[in-house]
């Protein structure tokens, strides 16, 4: 007997249950066991030899399924995949050397400035540089009149106004003070002085400070600063700058053991920069004679162009070599690479019987969408590239 709500109760109305997030699954998993009991069992008595798995048979609808790979022996390039680290291209790049000693008085540039070749860094107040600017003009007085009595002398004997060993002594004495002169211009000009400071040593005009100036040898990049205003130089021995031409650097490769026969000079590289999707080549130009001591490894040197700066010193990249000598292996689709529960690579070796049984692998180097089986495979043996996941599941039942 229904009981009938109160008088103005509004009835109550039941709402479809809707269906639950898990019951397509449960489906999915219900049809795949009926298809798993649609084939004959194996003998469960039948243990497996050496602690293996057992075969999987299949039945003619699910053989539809199954696709095979013949494997056999095919040539292919290996690729190196490797870490490496930017450095500097040293062809191209240098460490500038204090020319002179004495306090820094003033930086010219910071780092990352571009500069040309001959422009200036830093002024050094030194007196290195005062010295040498004032022994060439005493150097240049010095071979001016000397020449100039030689040359009066000259004139003289040819009144015989002086002797001839006078003439000639003072000749000496002139092509002398030349070589003097000549020899502090080229003391001056290896501290790097300004050609303008030159010229008006040469016409006489006083030099109104004698500054030290650091230039740039090179055009390029200032890619370190190593010293501030106030610190004492010294000559020869401390460095002040690194400038470097960072349109091309070097990326240093680190190759294993097992790899090293493999990679030679003239192997193109791609360098992952980890910066988006932005990769670029490069050639290996040179390969250490030295081991690393620690990781066995051998370093190639890769030459990358770097016209937009991307590539930064001490940045860590992936090196992939392409080695140009051909290697012959077995190649299977890497679709047929399966793991077990201990994470070990196996795949499916289709038998005389119908059967499919597990054969672990060794795999080698990846070429492209395959790769190459070290061990536990034969040119002729016909392997699963598809449906490996069902028998698999279908295994473990």
């Amino acid at each position: 007997m229904k009981t009938r709500p109160p008088h103005g109760t509004p009835p109550v109305r039941h709402r479809a249950r809707s269906p639950h997030p898990f019951d397509g699954a449960a489906v999915v998993v219900a049809a795949l066991l009926a298809l798993a009991g649609c084939s004959p069992k194996t003998d469960t008595n039948a243990q497996p030899a050496s602690g293996t798995a057992r075969d999987v048979t299949l039945t003619a609808a699910q053989q539809q399924h199954i696709r095979l790979y013949t494997v056999a022996t095919a040539g292919f390039r290996k690729t190196i995949d490797t870490p490496g680290v930017v450095d500097f291209d040293n062809d191209q790049a240098t460490s500038v050397l204090a020319p002179f000693s004495g306090p820094v008085s003033r930086l010219l540039v910071a780092a990352g400035d571009k500069v040309r070749k001959g422009d200036p860094l830093a002024e050094v107040d030194s007196p290195d540089f005062a010295a040498a600017v004032s022994a060439y003009d005493k150097a240049l007085a010095i071979a001016q009149t000397d020449r100039k009595l030689a040359d009066a002398d000259e004139d003289l004997l040819q009144h015989n106004g002086v002797s001839e060993r006078e003439a000639r002594q003072a000749q000496t004495d002139a092509v002398g003070a030349e070589a003097d002169r000549d020899a502090a211009l080229q003391a001056l000009l290896s501290l790097n002085v300004d050609p303008r400071t030159v010229s008006e040593i040469r016409h006489g005009r006083p030099v109104s400070r004698a500054l030290g100036v650091i230039r740039s040898p090179i055009a390029g990049t200032v890619a370190e600063k190593l010293i501030t205003p106030g610190q004492l130089l010294q000559a020869g021995t401390t460095p002040a700058f690194t400038v470097a031409d960072l349109s091309r650097v070097w990326v240093l490769a680190q190759v294993p053991p097992s790899d090293q026969a493999s990679v030679s000079l003239g192997d193109r590289a791609t360098i992952d920069t980890g910066v988006g999707a932005r990769d670029v080549s490069g050639t290996v130009t040179n390969i250490s004679a030295l081991v690393n001591p620690d990781t066995r490894a051998v370093t190639a040197r890769v030459v990358v162009e770097n016209p937009g700066g991307l590539l930064k010193k001490q940045m860590y990249v992936r090196v992939r070599i392409q080695a140009r000598q051909e290697s012959a292996g077995l190649l299977i689709p890497v679709s047929a690479i399966l793991r077990d529960d201990e994470n070990l690579p196996f795949v499916y070796l289709a038998q005389a019987g119908g059967g499919y049984a597990r054969r672990p692998v060794t795999l080698g180097d990846r070429v492209g969408d395959q790769v190459d089986i070290l061990a536990g495979l034969r040119a002729g043996d016909r392997i699963v590239v598809d449906g490996g996941l069902f028998l698999q599941f279908m295994q473990s039942q």
